[in-house]
């Protein structure tokens, strides 16, 4: 296949986001996955500075108090306040949110109006897959894949949107979203037990469009590869969606601390391209994919890289 015109979408505010000495989701780890993107290989990766998402992106996922109150939510410099015992906001927090927000609108705007890029892979702090419509957790504020998701579909009139989650911990915040509306598709493969408790086999939406692949700890490639084969990838493509999201958490590496999966970097690469290839089939291969988890920075850099290489096809 010939390569693809990709945009990364990042900026400076998401360093500005400081949950707190030696929390893992640090602004190290964005670092780790930028320098990773400067390597020759990517001299072809065209780069955005993410916008801020506006009221209206927000209030499609997010209730107006919701927004309002993590919006207020402003702490004096080196002042941190605690959401809950592992979610925290700086002074930088609220500006960081709202960008990583817009941009995954940002990467939809990219791959379906400007015509111009293909994919896109929003570089971003901090995460969202595990914010519902109205509690924050997991170290996530707003669900800016849905928040794209739902972009898609006001602005463009995209009918069916499917989000493939592979980080290591299940996406109870874009399930919620999700598993009532018939529109959208999710996907995920996660450790259980393991945060949040969620993502049982039995939770499968309203007519299917939810698909849940709970790995047990010291599960390695073989039953991650089949999880995605054997089930989400044939309901995937079942579902036909006009665009294809991804949470891009990449904790279940082996080297992860927070975890016990034992993927290797290969493994992200495999997932990657399978993706791409459901892409082709039913969305003109218009992909957008948003950084999610991973706190191990080697094999955070390393897995990253060879995400974004798939999205390039390089």
């Amino acid at each position: 296949m010939p390569s693809m015109s990709t945009l990364l979408i990042s900026h400076p505010a998401f360093l500005e986001h400081d949950p707190g000495e030696h929390h893992p989701e640090c602004p190290d780890r964005l670092r780790a996955v930028l320098a990773a993107l400067e390597q020759e290989s990517f001299a072809l990766l065209e780069r955005a500075a993410a916008p801020a998402a506006t009221a209206e992106q927000l209030l499609r996922v997010h209730p107006q108090h919701y927004v309002e109150t993590i919006l207020s939510i402003r702490p004096a410099a080196n002042e941190i306040v605690m959401i809950d015992g592992d979610t925290a906001m700086s002074a930088g927090s609220a500006e960081a949110a709202l960008r990583a927000a817009g941009a995954v609108v940002a990467g939809v705007d990219a791959v379906l109006a400007a015509g111009s890029v293909d994919t896109a892979f929003a570089a971003v702090r901090p995460p969202g897959h595990h914010a519902t419509p109205e509690i924050p957790g997991g170290f996530c504020l707003f669900n800016n894949v849905a928040i794209g998701a739902r972009h898609a579909q006001a602005r463009y009139g995209i009918e069916r949107v499917a989000i493939l989650d592979f980080d290591v911990h299940h996406g109870q915040g874009t399930q919620a979203v999700v598993e009532a509306d018939a529109s959208l598709f999710y996907g995920s493969s996660h450790q259980y037990p393991l945060y949040p408790g969620t993502g049982s086999t039995r939770e499968h939406g309203i007519d299917g469009n939810v698909v849940n692949v709970p790995l047990a700890p010291n599960s390695g490639s073989s039953d991650f590869r089949a999880g995605w084969s054997e089930r989400i990838l044939p309901q995937l493509d079942r579902f036909a969606p006009e665009l294809l999201i991804i949470s891009a958490g990449f904790d279940a590496h082996k080297r992860d601390p927070l975890a016990q999966l034992r993927l290797e970097t290969e493994d992200f690469r495999w997932i990657s391209e399978e993706l791409m290839r459901i892409a082709d089939r039913h969305t003109r291969g218009r992909v957008v994919s948003a950084l999610e988890g991973g706190y191990d920075l080697d094999a955070l850099a390393a897995a990253t890289a060879a995400h974004v290489r798939a999205l390039m096809r390089v």
